[in-house]
């Protein structure tokens, strides 16, 4: 007897998955900045960089909240017997 819910398994997984391919591009991507950049520049690069790390951050919460679907999927499932017990009426 198999007490996991496939459904949410599978898309805890897939939360997971792709959280982590998120966090790989996030990361190759962070800006860099350069000798003799203007204010204006440095304030683009600072703003840019912020955004990053902000979608890096919200990548982290998809992976967290997938693997919390993940453990919750280990629970979900209902056992057949449970179900029986609490239709039964007690005795009078």
């Amino acid at each position: 007897m198999i007490l996991v819910d496939r459904k949410i398994l599978a898309g805890g997984l897939a939360m997971i998955i792709v959280g982590i391919i998120l966090v790989v591009n996030i990361s190759a991507t962070m800006p860099a900045g350069q000798a003799g950049m203007t204010e204006e520049e440095v304030v683009d690069l600072l703003i840019a960089q912020q955004e990053n790390q902000d979608y890096n951050t919200l990548a982290g919460i998809l992976i967290g909240v997938g693997f919390l679907l993940v453990l919750i999927s280990f629970g979900a499932r209902r056992k057949k017997d449970s179900a029986k017990r609490k239709e039964k009426k007690p005795a009078e």
